[in-house]
């Protein structure tokens, strides 16, 4: 998870400050050191660090601290508040061209995952009823042409490429002019990478802005190479004035240096994060939303455009009514699971939901994507008649599930009983939206909750 270390260590920090009904200069000193030591371990730059925490200590000492009835939160929104001037405080959008087609020149280093975000970058124009081209100007990585041809017939985005012999200047100018007159409003330049940054490079990627003149030159970071990115992203705006970042792999990066850093050290904003392997795993970068994830808030607007983009209204709505009259069957679930699973990883989803971070965090917390796949499998086994009416499964239709599914009669019980425990908790819950007003309303919420305060809610995967 990005900033899975930040985010616990900040979270620590503020939850101290919240429990104090008034805060001393020295309360806050303490909370900053903390917070000091925290993103120098995320691998933040120094210099960054020394500035955020004098911005945020100035405020934070202020007079409408010290009056606040609650001067810990206050605390938390002005590092919140911070957090987004530090990555750029707005959404920086792609430019666009007043006379298309708008062109986007991708640079970077070897191994930073260029080719992949290039196919990404169309997909996600694509979706947006743009109509891409991709140009094939990486002539000396063996296969880079092919990998891109491949990205895009998965995505039907044409790659104009004149292979490994022409000049890669030259197929760039061409594959703009190509676009001009088949009407592509975008077009995407893959261009070499290496190993080091060379003067070669840099003069050869000089030589295809000068020829094409690009509305934008997005550099490809790894944000995993924390430091070692920001300094990547400094050394190309020197010498050939970016536009923009994108940072790959922040997924995987746990200490989120890079993208703490880039905007600060660079003035270049981050436009876009990739945030797993998939060709749709490709996010408009979103200082505020980014700022919340790390201080555990959540990020509900993300997960709602998901959930907009990649779920099926009609197919939702009917679920919802089946939920209403308690007629959810086991193929239902099963389309529920799809659904969900199109969002991507549970872990990532579980990030943008506010406060779960610490149900993360707490002893024997393990999301099991494999335990998913055996649930799916127990579903899979059973006949259409025993997903509509789980009561005819008997002992004899359990041993046939469990053998059919590779598990255990146990598993299948569990999972059974588990799903008669939700959908009773479905139906309470219906009554929260039926027409016994508020006090209805609150009576379901007890009800689902329980005497346990909703420890006992359990769900069947």
């Amino acid at each position: 998870m990005a900033f899975e270390g930040l985010t616990t260590r900040l979270q620590n920090v503020f939850g101290k400050l919240r429990g104090k009904g008034k805060l001393s200069e020295d309360d806050v000193n303490e909370a900053m050191r903390e917070v000091r030591l925290a993103l120098l371990e995320a691998d933040v730059n120094f210099k960054v660090v020394k500035d955020f925490i004098a911005k945020v200590k100035e405020k934070a000492v202020g007079a409408e601290v010290q009056k606040s009835f609650t001067p810990g939160m206050v605390v938390v929104d002005i590092v919140h508040k911070e957090l987004i001037e530090l990555m750029g405080g707005t959404q920086a959008k792609l430019a666009k061209s007043n006379k298309p087609p708008t062109v986007i020149l991708m640079a970077g280093l070897q191994g930073a995952g260029k080719t992949t975000l290039t196919g990404k970058l169309a997909k996600l124009l694509q979706s947006q009823g743009h109509k891409p081209l991709l140009i094939a100007g990486d002539i000396y990585r063996p296969a880079a042409i092919k990998q891109l041809e491949v990205l895009g017939g998965q995505i039907d985005v044409p790659v104009f490429s004149l292979g490994d012999k022409v000049s890669p200047v030259d197929i760039a100018g061409q594959g703009v002019q190509l676009a001009k007159e088949q009407g592509h409003d975008y077009v995407l330049i893959d261009t070499a990478g290496r190993l080091q940054i060379d003067e070669a490079l840099m003069e050869e990627i000089k030589q295809i802005h000068a020829a094409v003149k690009p509305d934008e030159v997005l550099l490809v970071v790894d944000a995993m190479t924390g430091q070692e990115a920001v300094n990547v992203a400094k050394s190309f705006h020197e010498q050939l004035e970016l536009t923009g970042v994108v940072l790959t792999k922040l997924d995987g990066d746990t200490r989120g240096g890079a993208a703490l850093s880039v905007k600060a050290v660079t003035g270049c904003p981050i436009k876009f994060a990739s945030t797993g392997e998939k060709i749709d795993q490709l996010e408009a970068f979103h200082p505020d939303r980014m700022a919340s994830r790390i201080l555990g808030m959540g990020d509900m607007l993300s997960l709602i455009e998901k959930a907009q983009t990649n779920i099926d209204a009609e197919k939702a709505k009917d679920l919802e009514r089946k939920m209403r009259n308690a007629e959810f069957t086991f193929d239902d679930f099963l389309e529920q699971m799809e659904q969900v699973r199109k969002l991507g990883p549970l872990d990532q989803l579980l990030d943008m939901m506010p406060g779960m971070n610490k149900l993360k965090a707490a002893p024997g917390f393990k999301i099991d994507e494999k335990q998913i796949s055996r649930t799916e499998a127990i579903v899979k086994s059973m006949t259409k008649a025993e997903k509509a009416k789980p009561d005819i499964i008997n002992f004899s239709r359990r041993k046939r599930i469990a053998a059919g599914s590779g598990t255990n009669v146990a598993d299948v019980n569990k999972l059974i009983r588990q799903f008669e425990d939700m959908k009773k908790m479905m139906k309470q819950f219906s009554g929260m939206m039926g027409p016994k007003g508020p006090k209805g309303g609150m009576k379901a919420l007890k009800g689902l909750m329980g005497k346990g305060g909703g420890k006992g809610m359990k769900f069947p995967f």
